[in-house]
């Protein structure tokens, strides 16, 4: 085994040898712009985008015509959340999120907030669940859109999207779910939930860095969705700037092989992520934390009394390579949001670990990781006591 063991997958994952190979021959032989269609090397990366954009649309159940692409996830998030907000400025803007969903939609809403638009932050329940009930009751008169992740990056929590999407298509509100860590993990169809907006990320399916999409039903009119990023009419009008073809080309084959993959891989994670759970959680003081039942194949979250988060983690992150919630939040000592929403008081939420399952883990890693962070455990609550 090559140290430290990599728990981190909700974080980022590898690029696919696979995925990089696809992707050699538009940074150098290829090298067009997808944009020039005058001539063959324009027309060639034309068309590798236009293949991505199909592979993509047949993992997630939708028209290759209903596919974006953007620099990430985060910029997908700002065009659907931003585009909406502006494109129904005259129904009062009003969103509906819940107070465990990605920093990019919270900061987003906050941000918006400073220019008038109010948001309702609804509480999740300690299994990481909203209450359907609370959120219905929450709507109002000039409530525009919903935002509630389909999967949730620190607890794999799923949450009842198809449901809420129904109460939005009833209410005539554009809903708005957050997949990036459940696309290519599990199978979805974004027909069979409902909704209208959703954001990707390649690299966390086993894609490059910095290229994701925005999937926006042909349900949606344009003008319910003003562009954030002007200057060339790129991607229907709705994301200027040259198409980072290299990055799409991956995207696309990642997507191809997570659909191939998907259930053989899903099955052996989950069996995985049991056999670890019942080797940790037969540690005294270890908690899991999320519903059991609705969650992600391959995620984790365990809190464990009696140790200091800081010298924790750094002695975990000597043979184990894993945070304790988002990498995206990771610069911050406060305890997770998500954890703490879920009623965790402080000091347990920050002694937590997030493992994050992937396709290099392996039933001995997995072995290893139980004890070592047995071990470990034990060792600094031996030394908090002496």
């Amino acid at each position: 085994m090559k140290f430290p063991l990599y728990f981190d997958h909700n974080a980022t994952t590898p690029c696919e040898p696979d995925v990089v190979e696809a992707m050699l021959p538009w940074f150098t032989e290829r090298f067009g712009n997808a944009s020039s269609v005058h001539y063959p090397l324009g027309w060639l990366a034309e068309e590798a985008v236009e293949t991505a954009r199909e592979q993509l649309a047949v993992l997630i159940g939708a028209s290759p015509k209903e596919i974006i692409f953007t620099s990430g996830a985060t910029e997908a998030i700002n065009l659907a959340i931003r585009g909406v907000l502006e494109a129904l400025e005259t129904r009062g803007g009003h969103i509906v999120t819940l107070a465990t969903e990605h920093k990019a939609v919270l900061d987003t809403c906050k941000a918006l907030e400073r220019r008038g638009i109010s948001t309702t932050y609804l509480p999740v329940g300690k299994d990481g669940l909203v209450d359907l009930g609370a959120l219905e009751n929450a709507i109002r008169e000039t409530t525009a859109l919903i935002a509630v992740m389909l999967a949730n990056n620190e607890t794999g929590v799923l949450q009842p999207v198809d449901e809420i999407a129904q109460i939005a298509q009833q209410r005539g509100i554009i809903m708005l779910s957050d997949a990036v860590q459940a696309v290519g993990k599990m199978p979805l169809s974004v027909q069979k939930l409902g909704i209208d907006l959703m954001p990707l990320s390649a690299h966390k399916m086993y894609g490059p860095k910095g290229v994701g999409a925005l999937y926006i039903s042909s349900r949606l009119s344009k003008s319910k969705l003003v562009t954030q990023v002007t200057g060339g009419g790129h991607e229907k009008a709705l994301r200027s700037g040259t198409l980072n073809v290299p990055g799409i080309v991956g995207f696309g084959k990642a997507a191809e092989i997570a659909l191939d993959r998907m259930s053989d891989e899903g099955h052996r994670l989950a069996a995985l992520r049991d056999a670890l759970e019942d080797g940790i959680l037969s540690l005294g003081g270890a908690q899991l934390n999320g519903n059991k039942e609705r969650r992600l194949p391959h995620v984790s979250n365990i809190s464990f009394e009696g140790v200091e988060g800081k010298a924790f983690l750094i002695a975990i992150n000597k043979e184990l390579a894993i945070s304790s919630g988002s990498a995206c939040s990771s610069i911050t000592t406060r305890p997770s949001h998500v954890l703490t929403a879920m009623g965790l008081e402080s000091q347990l939420a920050r002694s937590t670990l997030r493992f994050g399952l992937g396709r290099s883990n392996t039933a001995a890693q997995v072995d290893f990781a139980i004890q070592y962070v047995k071990d470990t455990v034990e060792k600094l609550r031996k030394e908090r006591w002496e």
